[in-house]
């Protein structure tokens, strides 16, 4: 079927709105408007004819409106926000008590990029209905039209207008009749919440004044173990906000939390919410001050270490996680090190766990492995570079061998932790040393024969530009492997040697 052109697509759009049966008709338009730049339609003008489009999609088989969304998607994305919510809102409206739920997903994301426009959005707010209809829409049967809902609000309440509407107006009523539908539906009202209240701390104040947020914090310290797992997740986000940080501390929430974690020690039910408490530290951590997040509540270390020492699974990974979050940064690696031997005996058993454990410990252990041992260039100083080398020869008696043989594994997940394990300690020295001492290593890094799949390509790739970039690798490696390394480098990831075709005898 041939692409019409310009011409051809509005002549299909004239014609929608009197076919019966527009199947064929609208198949060639969405071929046509898939094909064309998005704005090449409206260079003749926004005036072409929506309306059957509309009219099509409220109607019909799966089929029709499929195509009828697709194109209107195409279609409206090119359009001025402030012309779609004053020339289609009725329809926009309409969408959003349509039976198929990607017809309210268009309707709510459109929603959603009008909110982003300054002018736009004060046409919204000017219609209650149509706001009022998409916070119902987050207690909506399928997740996908609720999480829409939550973006779109979320961006509605980044003018000041929409905050002031949505969080100090009647919508904070239907919000709340929102809320007590059921459960699993006002946490969704608390992630859209935090969602708003993580953006500033002016929405953070009209959160709390909301009374939305200290309801969530109540249920976080509250006595049901399921309810604080839920809202650990979501205290967890608004804490990566320094101005959520701040309110967390004032009110307390932190030491609370802490102290829960003390409390664990005699609940039975505390495997259902301690990781995501200790979760919460590894990312206050991270984005706060390792050494002081550690210092200040030292049960986190307590129970981290106590969960890496355990046999559960779960707790195990979470625990493993977490220790690569905070050996991810300088500061966290020398609160690792203070440690000393426990540490060190943790280095080993995340060594054999990543060796015969199951198969989502294993990469949980190598990603961690990965995230402690790398040091960027700048922070390569003797010390560091020998405090690295010790722990990584705490793994195993063979540890380069024990991360080469996980890599020769069929199994892309364990081969691409590996490789990112190789990557991490490739601009180091020390590490280099390792690798030209151990047979046939940088032979085997050069060879793609050993990476089937696009993720170990790209693993490998990242591990040949780490050789190939350091400033020690010619010196260590010599000019023979450095040149090859250069080489596999410069071809990129996906590079394959074309075949020589023998010629035949008598050919022209």
């Amino acid at each position: 079927m041939a692409t019409p052109g310009v011409d051809a697509a509005l002549e299909l759009l004239r014609r929608l709105s009197g076919l019966r049966d527009p199947v064929e008709e609208l198949r060639e338009l969405r071929v046509a408007v898939q094909s064309l730049p998005p704005g090449a339609l409206l260079e003749r003008g926004p005036e072409f004819h929506l309306d059957g489009l509309f009219v099509l999609m409220a109607q019909g088989d799966s089929e029709q409106i499929s195509s009828c969304i697709a194109i209107l998607d195409r279609l409206l994305q090119a359009m001025d926000p402030l012309y779609v919510i004053r020339n289609f809102g009725d329809q926009l409206q309409k969408g959003l008590f349509h039976h198929d739920d990607l017809v309210k997903i268009l309707t709510i994301s459109q929603v959603g990029r009008i909110a982003e426009d300054q002018l736009a959005v004060k046409e919204i707010l000017s219609t209650p209905e149509l706001l009022r209809q998409i916070i119902y829409c987050i207690a909506a049967e399928k997740m996908s039209v609720a999480r829409e809902a939550i973006k779109s609000l979320s961006r509605t309440a980044e003018s000041p207008e929409g905050l002031e509407v949505l969080l100090a107006g009647n919508f904070l009523v239907d919000l709340k009749n929102v809320m007590a539908k059921s459960d699993v539906i006002r946490y969704r009202v608390y992630e859209l919440v935090v969602n708003i209240a993580s953006s500033s701390p002016d929405s953070l104040n009209y959160c709390v004044n909301s009374g939305l947020l200290s309801q969530l914090i109540e249920e976080l310290t509250g006595n049901d173990m399921l309810v604080r797992a839920t809202c650990i997740e979501m205290v967890t986000s608004l804490a990566h906000a320094p101005h959520g940080r701040q309110y967390l501390a004032q009110q307390g929430v932190i030491d609370k939390i802490s102290n829960i974690i003390i409390g664990a020690e005699s609940d039975p039910f505390s495997s259902l919410y301690l990781p995501g408490f200790v979760k919460f530290f590894g990312n206050l951590a991270i984005v706060d001050s390792p050494e002081q997040v550690c210092e200040q509540y030292p049960v986190f270390m307590k129970k981290v270490f106590s969960m890496a020492e355990g046999h559960d699974p779960t707790t195990y990974g979470v625990a493993v996680d977490t220790l690569g979050i905070l050996g991810s940064t300088l500061e966290g690696k020398l609160v690792l090190q203070k440690l000393g031997r426990r540490f060190h005996h943790m280095l080993n058993r995340m060594g054999c766990q990543a060796k015969s454990a199951p198969t989502e410990v294993r990469v949980r252990c190598l990603d961690a492995l990965a995230s402690i041992f790398y040091l960027p260039p700048e922070q390569q100083t003797e010390d560091f570079l020998g405090m690295v080398e010790s722990w990584f020869s705490c793994l195993s008696s063979q540890p380069l061998e024990l991360f080469r043989g996980i890599s020769t594994q069929p199994f892309p997940d364990l081969h691409c932790g590996a490789l990112r394990v190789f990557t991490a300690i490739a601009n180091q020295p020390w590490a280099q040393r390792l690798m030209i001492a151990s047979p046939g290593f940088l032979e085997y890094v050069v060879d793609r024969s050993v990476d089937p799949d696009k993720p170990s390509k790209e693993a490998k790739y990242e591990l040949v530009k780490a050789l190939a970039s350091s400033k020690t690798s010619a010196e260590i490696f010599g000019n023979q492997h450095f040149l090859k390394l250069q080489g596999y480098m410069h071809e990129g990831p996906y590079y394959v040697k074309a075949l020589s075709t023998p010629a035949v005898e008598g050919a022209d």
